[in-house]
């Protein structure tokens, strides 16, 4: 109850980051078939998705406010121990022989289910089912939620995963894309948040003080005013756990990105760095709008590059290097060529298709030759973060290598438009798309990120309290 209530607090707060809904991965704005609040897409101005966050109640959603760094937190760390929970628990329930009082052994369970559910219906309580705990419509409502829905729940959230989909573009395609997949994670919490009301409703109205026997004590006979006490005790000692920790995270936000980020740090780099991208979209996949998240630089430098069409813009390597370099456009263009039609994950929820052509970064470490102490390259922009400082990511080195990893400096066969990075932007398909840094100036390689900004490896993660590695 602890765990499935902050996954779905938490879970309110990351569909607060995008709060529209698709059944295609282009995100194509008046596609959606469900939005909140039902407010409409600007046309007469350019816009960015950043524009679509909405403040959440901490009422509703945890921690509340605009914070989906701590609310990705939240989640992942509450669905970790959800898992192991829910994994203990059924196999104790076959080790045990307890499986038999959730799971029908006859096909008669559905007719009777029908049946108990009329007599609901009609205001009267069915009959106890002989050598069962439940009735049949309790039965078949408990099997379906520990082994139906919980488990939906957990491959539709995988499919929202870059790291698992790069690696293995088949299997988001078995829920529609990563968006038919996000859609259907929705409704798989609409339909716990049905369960938990119904199943409340039932608990109270059926008896209360004869189910918080059976709950609390496995037995009704006695003590009935005592297992009311301690059942309600409960639910108020876990109702004040999401206030306390909602309040605190708020309160004290990098102290939570630190009690939090060993739990699900393994589990990201695994996801981000382990994985390898093998997509290939066909053109046809390619999507007819893609979206724009974040302003280009608003610095009278990086204005003049782009008045002069990026003739004097350099890109500066350096830092742990045995040859450091500053290329210009033209340089890049004399190193092999790389196209691929990926697909691009926002933190925020959205997705898109693009052909992206570029350098490989492989191509960069090979003239280079970073030192054996460089574990690490963070990519300067001239893009400005949240606090004022100069925008910077850090990226792990062994994916600098990855095959589909490259520095883009052309877009759907064009070259790369402002918006979107221009003179040139990361490519990294295993990742969440705020770590493929746009409007590049410098890539600096160094043997930790600790010692730069807040320490946290990067402007998200130093001001939005994101995860260096971020493979879902």
């Amino acid at each position: 109850m602890l765990f499935i209530g902050f996954l779905i607090r938490a879970g309110i707060q990351i569909f607060g980051a995008y709060p529209r809904l698709y059944w295609n991965d282009h995100c194509t704005p008046g596609t959606e078939w469900l939005k909140f609040p039902k407010r409409s897409i600007p046309t007469d101005r350019p816009w960015t998705a950043l524009e679509q966050e909405r403040d959440v109640s901490a009422w509703l959603g945890q921690p509340g406010g605009n914070n989906l760094g701590l609310g990705r937190h939240w989640h992942f760390s509450a669905a970790l121990f959800w898992v192991l929970n829910g994994s203990v628990y059924v196999a104790l329930l076959f080790a045990t022989g307890e499986w038999q009082r959730l799971i029908p052994t006859s096909w008669s369970i559905f007719p009777d289910a029908w049946q108990t559910l009329l007599t609901y219906l009609s205001l009267h309580q069915p009959p106890p089912t002989a050598g069962l705990p439940y009735d049949p419509l309790q039965q078949l409502a408990y099997a379906a939620v520990v082994f139906l829905l919980g488990p939906f729940l957990i491959l539709t959230g995988a499919a929202q995963s870059p790291g698992i989909e790069a690696q293995f573009p088949r299997y988001a395609r078995l829920f529609g894309g990563r968006q038919g997949a996000r859609s259907l994670h929705f409704l798989g919490l609409l339909a716990f948040v049905v369960f938990i009301v119904a199943h409340t409703f039932m608990v109270i109205v059926t008896g209360f003080s004869k189910n918080m026997g059976d709950i609390i004590f496995g037995q009704h006979q006695t003590d009935q005013g005592l297992a009311v006490i301690i059942g309600l005790a409960l639910i108020a000692s876990i109702l004040a756990i999401y206030a306390v920790t909602a309040w605190g995270s708020r309160r004290w936000p990098r102290t939570t990105q630190h009690v939090l980020g060993p739990i699900i740090r393994p589990l990201m780099r695994a996801l981000a760095v382990r994985t390898r991208s093998r997509q290939h979209y066909p053109p046809s996949s390619i999507s007819p709008e893609f979206l724009v998240n974040g302003v280009p630089p608003d610095t009278a430098e990086y204005r003049r590059l782009v008045e002069d069409g990026f003739s004097a813009w350099r890109l500066e390597i350096n830092g742990l290097v045995e040859t450091p370099l500053s290329l210009t456009l033209a340089d890049l263009h004399q190193m092999p060529v790389q196209t691929q039609i990926t697909k691009h994950h926002c933190i925020q929820g959205w997705s898109g298709v693009a052909e992206w052509g570029g350098i490989p970064l492989s191509a960069i470490l090979d003239v280079c030759h970073p030192l054996p102490a460089a574990r690490f390259l963070i990519l300067h922009s001239y893009q400005l973060d949240t606090s004022g400082q100069p925008f910077y990511e850090s990226l792990d080195i062994s994916l600098g290598r990855h095959p589909q990893t490259i520095l883009a400096d052309q877009m759907n066969g064009r070259p790369l438009p402002v918006p979107h990075g221009a003179p040139l932007r990361l490519r990294v398909e295993t990742e969440l798309g705020f770590k493929m840094v746009k409007w590049l100036r410098g890539i600096e390689f160094v043997a930790d990120y600790r010692d730069l900004g807040a320490g946290q490896g990067g402007s998200r993660e130093d001001n939005m309290f994101y995860e260096q590695a971020v493979g879902i």
